[in-house]
């Protein structure tokens, strides 16, 4: 045991007077300005004449400089999430089958309330990813919260007799996808290039900032993660009987 620490210590003490050696080197020092192309975002996100309308520089980087890259990157994780779920041959009736047990009264009611705080804090992630950090990503991934606390809590039996199923969540899931897809196709209509924004979609509507296509792609995206994500928990959380 005393080797052990002794090695930890060791180790502590290296990485300890690495960082102060590091600090005192150009090497560690952060740069003194933005390189030319962390300038031309910044001057572009929300000003300029290429603007994508959005304070938040790196939602108009992931949705509009280099959008159509971050569409096939959700198109492969989608992909991805279909293939990892046709593995699983569970069908919902065997679930609706089991008794529902669930935890107590006061551990529900809480769960309850925590959910809806979970809900309204990842649709504020996403739908204000255009002006905030965030995005439909990281509001996804935390809508996804909330049925990952209330299985345990209520019992998977609970939630798929409620008709929360892993068919209709891929279902779901498909769609937002789709309307990913159309969002940057319409453009093409008016001979504009895929993924076209501002010279397509509006800045702002009823006088609220959307930032373009941005924020349909971060509401499509937050309901694409979330329901995909949430069919997977549902497929974790089941036990195929032999």
């Amino acid at each position: 045991m005393s080797r052990r620490f002794a090695v930890l210590f060791l180790i502590l003490a290296l990485t300890i007077a690495s960082a102060l050696a590091l600090s005192y080197t150009d090497f560690a020092r952060p740069a003194k300005g933005l390189k030319p192309i962390g300038l031309f975002y910044v001057e572009n996100s929300y000003f300029g004449n290429l603007t994508a309308k959005s304070p938040e520089a790196v939602t108009a980087i992931v949705w509009d400089y280099r959008g159509l890259d971050t569409i096939y990157e959700s198109a492969v994780f989608f992909l991805a999430i279909i293939g990892g779920l046709s593995i699983f041959r569970l069908e919902s009736p065997q679930l609706m089958a089991k008794e529902a047990k669930g935890l107590t009264k006061i551990s529900k009611t809480g769960s309850k309330i925590i959910a809806l705080l979970i809900i309204s804090v990842s649709a504020s992630i996403a739908l204000h990813g255009h002006l905030t950090p965030g995005g439909g990503f990281q509001g996804g991934s935390t809508l996804a919260v909330a049925p990952l606390l209330l299985i345990p809590v209520f019992s998977i039996t609970r939630l798929v007799s409620a008709g929360i199923t892993s068919k209709r969540l891929v279902i779901a899931r498909s769609a937002a996808m789709t309307c990913v897809g159309l969002t940057a196709l319409l453009p093409v209509i008016k001979g504009l290039e895929l993924a076209s924004n501002l010279s397509f979609y509006p800045a702002e509507i009823g006088g609220e900032l959307i930032s373009g296509s941005l924020f349909f792609y971060n509401l499509f995206e937050y309901l694409a993660v979330g329901s995909g994500f949430t069919a997977v928990f549902l497929y974790l959380s089941t036990f195929e009987e032999t």
